[in-house]
Protein backbone atom coordinates (compact mmCIF):
# COMPACT_ATOMS: atom_id res chain seq x y z
CA UNK A 1 0.00 0.00 0.00
CA UNK A 2 1.48 3.71 -0.67
CA UNK A 3 2.34 5.34 1.98
CA UNK A 4 1.56 9.15 0.61
CA UNK A 5 -1.37 10.88 -0.69
CA UNK A 6 -1.44 9.46 -4.87
CA UNK A 7 -2.15 12.47 -7.20
CA UNK A 8 -3.98 10.72 -9.72
CA UNK A 9 -5.40 12.71 -12.24
CA UNK A 10 -8.75 10.57 -14.41
CA UNK A 11 -9.76 11.52 -17.52
CA UNK A 12 -12.83 10.88 -19.32
CA UNK A 13 -13.45 11.82 -23.26
CA UNK A 14 -17.39 11.79 -23.55
CA UNK A 15 -19.05 11.86 -26.59
CA UNK A 16 -22.81 12.06 -26.63
CA UNK A 17 -23.23 9.67 -23.76
CA UNK A 18 -24.87 11.50 -20.38
CA UNK A 19 -25.99 8.88 -19.14
CA UNK A 20 -22.99 6.69 -18.85
CA UNK A 21 -20.76 9.20 -17.22
CA UNK A 22 -23.33 10.55 -14.77
CA UNK A 23 -22.72 6.22 -13.55
CA UNK A 24 -19.04 6.84 -14.31
CA UNK A 25 -18.81 10.35 -12.20
CA UNK A 26 -21.11 8.84 -9.05
CA UNK A 27 -18.89 5.69 -8.38
CA UNK A 28 -15.58 8.21 -8.43
CA UNK A 29 -17.65 10.64 -6.22
CA UNK A 30 -17.57 7.34 -3.88
CA UNK A 31 -14.32 6.37 -4.72
CA UNK A 32 -12.73 9.86 -3.71
CA UNK A 33 -15.25 9.84 -0.67
CA UNK A 34 -12.29 8.35 2.10
CA UNK A 35 -10.03 11.45 1.49
CA UNK A 36 -7.16 8.74 0.75
CA UNK A 37 -6.59 10.11 -2.80
CA UNK A 38 -5.91 13.54 -4.26
CA UNK A 39 -8.32 13.02 -6.89
CA UNK A 40 -8.98 15.15 -9.76
CA UNK A 41 -11.72 14.21 -12.56
CA UNK A 42 -11.49 16.03 -16.17
CA UNK A 43 -14.36 15.48 -18.76
CA UNK A 44 -12.82 15.79 -22.11
CA UNK A 45 -16.18 16.43 -24.22
CA UNK A 46 -16.83 16.55 -27.62
CA UNK A 47 -20.46 16.26 -27.99
CA UNK A 48 -23.04 17.74 -30.04
CA UNK A 49 -24.65 19.48 -26.74
CA UNK A 50 -24.31 20.60 -23.44
CA UNK A 51 -26.37 17.41 -21.07
CA UNK A 52 -22.50 16.25 -20.71
CA UNK A 53 -21.22 19.50 -19.87
CA UNK A 54 -24.13 19.31 -17.39
CA UNK A 55 -23.67 16.62 -15.67
CA UNK A 56 -19.76 17.05 -15.08
CA UNK A 57 -20.08 20.06 -13.80
CA UNK A 58 -22.42 18.67 -11.24
CA UNK A 59 -20.54 16.17 -10.36
CA UNK A 60 -17.08 18.80 -9.94
CA UNK A 61 -15.33 17.65 -12.77
CA UNK A 62 -13.48 20.06 -14.99
CA UNK A 63 -14.48 20.07 -18.29
CA UNK A 64 -12.52 20.68 -21.20
CA UNK A 65 -14.17 21.21 -24.74
CA UNK A 66 -13.14 19.95 -28.00
CA UNK A 67 -14.10 20.99 -30.93
CA UNK A 68 -12.37 17.97 -32.84
CA UNK A 69 -14.00 14.09 -32.26
CA UNK A 70 -11.81 11.47 -31.53
CA UNK A 71 -10.66 9.63 -28.80
CA UNK A 72 -6.84 10.17 -29.29
CA UNK A 73 -7.24 13.89 -29.35
CA UNK A 74 -9.87 14.46 -26.58
CA UNK A 75 -7.47 12.45 -24.55
CA UNK A 76 -4.63 14.92 -24.93
CA UNK A 77 -6.47 17.58 -24.48
CA UNK A 78 -7.24 16.19 -20.90
CA UNK A 79 -3.71 15.18 -20.14
CA UNK A 80 -3.06 18.74 -21.02
CA UNK A 81 -5.25 20.20 -18.80
CA UNK A 82 -4.45 17.90 -16.09
CA UNK A 83 -2.00 18.61 -13.01
CA UNK A 84 -2.02 15.06 -11.11
CA UNK A 85 1.32 12.97 -11.31
CA UNK A 86 -0.63 9.65 -12.42
CA UNK A 87 -2.77 9.86 -15.58
CA UNK A 88 -5.53 7.32 -15.84
CA UNK A 89 -7.55 7.51 -19.05
CA UNK A 90 -10.74 5.83 -18.43
CA UNK A 91 -14.07 5.35 -20.99
CA UNK A 92 -17.06 6.68 -19.93
CA UNK A 93 -19.08 3.21 -19.61
CA UNK A 94 -16.67 2.03 -17.60
CA UNK A 95 -16.91 2.02 -13.43
CA UNK A 96 -13.89 3.02 -11.38
CA UNK A 97 -14.04 1.76 -7.62
CA UNK A 98 -11.62 3.04 -4.61
CA UNK A 99 -10.39 -1.00 -5.16
CA UNK A 100 -9.37 0.37 -8.85
CA UNK A 101 -7.71 3.58 -7.79
CA UNK A 102 -6.03 1.97 -5.02
CA UNK A 103 -4.23 -0.94 -7.39
CA UNK A 104 -2.95 2.03 -9.65
CA UNK A 105 -1.19 3.66 -7.23
CA UNK A 106 0.32 0.68 -5.58
CA UNK A 107 1.54 -0.48 -8.73
CA UNK A 108 2.81 3.22 -9.82
CA UNK A 109 4.62 2.88 -6.26
CA UNK A 110 6.75 0.49 -7.40
CA UNK A 111 10.18 0.96 -8.92
CA UNK A 112 10.62 0.99 -12.69
CA UNK A 113 6.88 0.66 -13.63
CA UNK A 114 6.13 3.32 -15.98
CA UNK A 115 2.10 2.87 -16.22
CA UNK A 116 -0.22 -0.39 -17.17
CA UNK A 117 -3.73 -0.65 -17.26
CA UNK A 118 -6.45 -3.22 -15.53
CA UNK A 119 -7.40 -6.65 -16.54
CA UNK A 120 -10.42 -7.13 -17.80
CA UNK A 121 -13.48 -9.38 -15.94
CA UNK A 122 -13.37 -11.87 -18.76
CA UNK A 123 -15.74 -14.17 -17.41
CA UNK A 124 -18.07 -11.14 -17.08
CA UNK A 125 -17.51 -9.78 -20.83
CA UNK A 126 -16.62 -12.66 -22.62
CA UNK A 127 -18.62 -16.12 -21.28
CA UNK A 128 -17.97 -18.50 -24.16
CA UNK A 129 -13.86 -17.49 -23.08
CA UNK A 130 -13.88 -18.22 -19.54
CA UNK A 131 -11.95 -21.18 -18.76
CA UNK A 132 -9.36 -19.31 -20.34
CA UNK A 133 -8.96 -16.57 -18.26
CA UNK A 134 -5.66 -17.95 -16.84
CA UNK A 135 -3.97 -17.80 -20.11
CA UNK A 136 -5.63 -14.95 -21.06
CA UNK A 137 -4.33 -12.99 -18.08
CA UNK A 138 -0.58 -13.87 -18.44
CA UNK A 139 -0.76 -13.91 -22.38
CA UNK A 140 -2.05 -9.49 -21.91
CA UNK A 141 0.85 -8.98 -18.95
CA UNK A 142 3.30 -9.83 -20.78
CA UNK A 143 3.07 -9.34 -24.48
CA UNK A 144 -0.66 -8.72 -25.42
CA UNK A 145 -2.87 -5.82 -26.95
CA UNK A 146 -3.80 -3.33 -23.67
CA UNK A 147 -7.04 -1.55 -25.24
CA UNK A 148 -8.53 1.53 -23.91
CA UNK A 149 -11.29 0.26 -22.08
CA UNK A 150 -9.15 -1.05 -19.40
CA UNK A 151 -8.02 1.99 -18.35
CA UNK A 152 -4.80 2.80 -19.18
CA UNK A 153 -2.38 4.73 -16.46
CA UNK A 154 1.03 6.07 -16.72
CA UNK A 155 3.02 8.40 -15.10
CA UNK A 156 3.08 12.39 -16.12
CA UNK A 157 6.77 12.06 -16.90
CA UNK A 158 6.25 9.50 -18.97
CA UNK A 159 3.43 10.19 -20.75
CA UNK A 160 4.88 13.59 -21.99
CA UNK A 161 7.96 11.94 -23.00
CA UNK A 162 5.73 9.41 -25.19
CA UNK A 163 4.03 12.63 -26.64
CA UNK A 164 0.51 11.33 -25.75
CA UNK A 165 -1.71 9.34 -27.83
CA UNK A 166 -1.07 9.61 -31.47
CA UNK A 167 -3.79 11.90 -33.41
CA UNK A 168 -5.54 9.22 -35.26
CA UNK A 169 -9.27 8.34 -35.10
CA UNK A 170 -9.16 4.92 -33.81
CA UNK A 171 -6.28 2.53 -32.04
CA UNK A 172 -4.89 4.96 -30.51
CA UNK A 173 -4.95 3.08 -27.27
CA UNK A 174 -3.03 -0.16 -29.57
CA UNK A 175 -0.30 2.58 -30.50
CA UNK A 176 -0.18 3.91 -27.03
CA UNK A 177 0.16 0.49 -25.21
CA UNK A 178 2.51 -0.80 -27.44
CA UNK A 179 4.69 2.35 -27.51
CA UNK A 180 4.95 2.26 -23.40
CA UNK A 181 5.93 -0.82 -23.60
CA UNK A 182 9.22 0.10 -24.76
CA UNK A 183 9.89 2.70 -21.95
CA UNK A 184 9.61 0.82 -18.90
CA UNK A 185 7.63 -2.02 -17.17
CA UNK A 186 4.30 -2.31 -17.75
CA UNK A 187 1.90 -3.86 -15.31
CA UNK A 188 -1.67 -5.41 -15.09
CA UNK A 189 -3.67 -4.96 -11.90
CA UNK A 190 -6.63 -6.43 -10.37
CA UNK A 191 -9.50 -5.71 -9.37
CA UNK A 192 -10.72 -6.32 -13.07
CA UNK A 193 -12.92 -4.20 -14.78
CA UNK A 194 -16.26 -4.47 -16.51
CA UNK A 195 -17.60 -2.04 -18.75
CA UNK A 196 -20.67 -1.46 -20.56
CA UNK A 197 -21.71 -4.07 -22.68
CA UNK A 198 -24.19 -2.25 -24.92
CA UNK A 199 -22.18 -3.01 -28.10
CA UNK A 200 -21.13 -6.41 -27.69
CA UNK A 201 -24.88 -7.31 -26.81
CA UNK A 202 -25.98 -5.97 -29.64
CA UNK A 203 -23.23 -7.40 -32.07
CA UNK A 204 -22.61 -10.69 -30.36
CA UNK A 205 -19.94 -11.34 -27.91
CA UNK A 206 -17.36 -13.72 -29.50
CA UNK A 207 -17.72 -11.51 -33.30
CA UNK A 208 -17.14 -8.24 -31.30
CA UNK A 209 -14.00 -9.85 -30.33
CA UNK A 210 -13.18 -11.13 -33.12
CA UNK A 211 -13.69 -8.66 -35.24
CA UNK A 212 -11.60 -6.09 -33.04
CA UNK A 213 -8.66 -8.56 -33.33
CA UNK A 214 -8.71 -8.57 -37.15
CA UNK A 215 -8.94 -4.97 -36.63
CA UNK A 216 -5.94 -4.43 -34.98
CA UNK A 217 -4.24 -6.71 -37.22
CA UNK A 218 -4.96 -4.95 -40.63
CA UNK A 219 -3.55 -1.77 -38.68
CA UNK A 220 -0.79 -3.81 -37.63
CA UNK A 221 0.83 -5.05 -41.30
CA UNK A 222 -0.63 -1.31 -42.54
CA UNK A 223 -3.42 -2.81 -44.64
CA UNK A 224 -5.54 -0.36 -43.76
CA UNK A 225 -5.33 3.29 -42.29
CA UNK A 226 -7.10 4.11 -39.04
CA UNK A 227 -9.34 6.55 -41.04
CA UNK A 228 -10.24 3.64 -43.03
CA UNK A 229 -11.04 1.35 -39.91
CA UNK A 230 -12.50 4.50 -38.10
CA UNK A 231 -15.34 4.86 -40.97
CA UNK A 232 -15.50 1.37 -41.45
CA UNK A 233 -16.39 0.06 -37.67
CA UNK A 234 -18.66 3.21 -36.96
CA UNK A 235 -20.72 2.79 -39.91
CA UNK A 236 -21.27 -1.30 -38.77
CA UNK A 237 -21.89 0.33 -35.86
CA UNK A 238 -24.74 2.38 -36.27
CA UNK A 239 -26.48 -0.76 -37.90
Amino acid sequence: MPTRVPSISIIIPCLNDAVALERCLAGLTDAAAGGYFDLEVIVADASSGDACIVVAQAAGARVVCCETRGRGQQLNAGAAAAKGGILLFNHADTDLSADHLLGVATAMGAGGVVGGAFYRDLAWQYPALAGMERWVRAYTRRWGIIYGDQSLFVSRETFDAMGGFASIPIMEDVDFSARLRKWGTVVLVDPPLRTSMRRFKKRGYLRNKLQNIGLVWLWRFRLLTPEQIYRWYYRRSAK
